[in-house]
């Protein structure tokens, strides 16, 4: 059985927030406020997922294009049956191997439930984290509704930009406004597997934690890879070409592609230079070269991404040089946020 279970798990006593938040953190979602909350893979911006005024105010807060669909958060009880029209044998093999934890699965609306919450289309993605305080707030959440409680939560930053793995950085982004439980830091680091299950086969619409092969040691297939040539695919989540991005300027290239950017840099001008050690040569040494040196590790180095850009922004450097990773499966996740980071920059060169 693949790897996947939870980097967060712990049993209620021992939770860093106390049953009294996470009852008033409930009870604000059931009156159709905002709540931020800590999830394995990063912090949600979460809000009543049966209510379009919720919805549209988790959409106004980011920034976020109303088309552009949200993950529908469950309880370790709930029923994915009440929110899709029907749970596919392929489906419920998957939520057996992974849920809680970090994938999300693409399945075909129910009609009762509101069409904003998917972007408008007629499927929904699901997902059940494995974070205790996301685990109790969503369990207390579906007890004031009844067992049917689903919670809405893209990533609780602003639209585009680098998503929050920490509480500290859901404030960065949006003050006081937002009530926000802290959790600690986020253990995965980046978001869900995305695996959409509505068509005919099993499609990967964004990589993460959960990998291509381990899908297909529990599916008997691979899910079809993202190669932009399919042109069926539902909306999803952080799928956009340009996403996940920090303010500096940043660019990924084969480290042979670095050096002459750090040869040729202007006098005075300080650069950030991400790479792995065994790469970095006399560069990690250099004046006007923050030196980053980037975990050998995939799972690390996704755990710590994040945290590394929102920290670049504050390193008063004037470009964000990183090494361009193997193209192979394992780096498959972190490769997906570095590119859509970078291309968010590309149209301005």
């Amino acid at each position: 059985m693949p790897d996947q279970q939870n980097p967060a798990e712990g049993n209620a006593s021992a939770l860093p927030v106390s049953a009294a938040q996470i009852e008033h953190a409930a009870a604000l979602l059931d009156a159709g406020g905002l709540v931020a909350f800590p999830t394995e893979t990063v912090y949600g911006l979460g809000g009543d997922a049966e209510s379009p005024d919720a919805v549209a105010r988790i959409y106004s807060a980011k920034g976020r294009p109303a088309n552009h669909p949200v993950i529908v958060h469950l309880a370790p009880n709930g029923d994915p049956n009440y929110w899709v029209d029907g749970v596919p044998s392929e489906a419920q093999r998957l939520i057996d191997a992974f849920w809680p934890g970090p994938l999300t699965l693409i399945l075909k609306r129910a009609e009762c439930i509101n069409p904003a919450v998917s972007g408008g289309q007629d499927s929904v993605g699901l997902r059940c984290p494995s974070h205790p305080v996301a685990q109790a707030l969503l369990e207390a959440f579906s007890a004031l509704r009844g067992g049917h409680g689903g919670v809405a939560a893209p990533s609780a930053n602003r639209f585009g930009h680098v998503s929050p793995t920490t509480a500290q950085h859901v404030r960065e982004e949006f003050g006081n406004a937002i009530h926000v439980l802290d959790g600690g830091a986020s253990d995965v680091g980046i978001e869900s597997t995305i695996l959409d299950l509505s068509r005919r086969f099993p499609a990967l619409l964004r990589p993460g934690r959960i990998t291509p092969q381990d899908i297909a040691d529990v599916l008997g297939e691979a899910p079809r890879l993202p190669d932009g040539s399919d042109a069926t695919a539902p909306r999803a989540s952080g799928t956009l070409k340009a996403h996940y991005a920090p303010r500096t300027p940043l660019a990924v290239l084969p480290f042979s592609a670095l050096e002459p950017l750090l040869a040729e840099r202007q006098a005075g001008e300080r650069v950030a230079l991400v790479a792995r050690a065994s790469r970095a040569d006399r560069w990690a040494d250099t004046e006007g070269v923050h030196f980053i040196a980037a975990p050998e590790d995939p799972h690390a180095y996704a755990r710590e991404l994040y945290g590394l850009l929102r920290a670049l922004d504050r390193a008063n450097v004037s470009r964000i040089l990183i090494e361009k990773l193997p193209d192979t499966i394992e780096w498959i996740a972190v490769n997906d946020r570095l590119g859509r980071a970078a291309a968010a920059f590309e149209a301005q060169e």
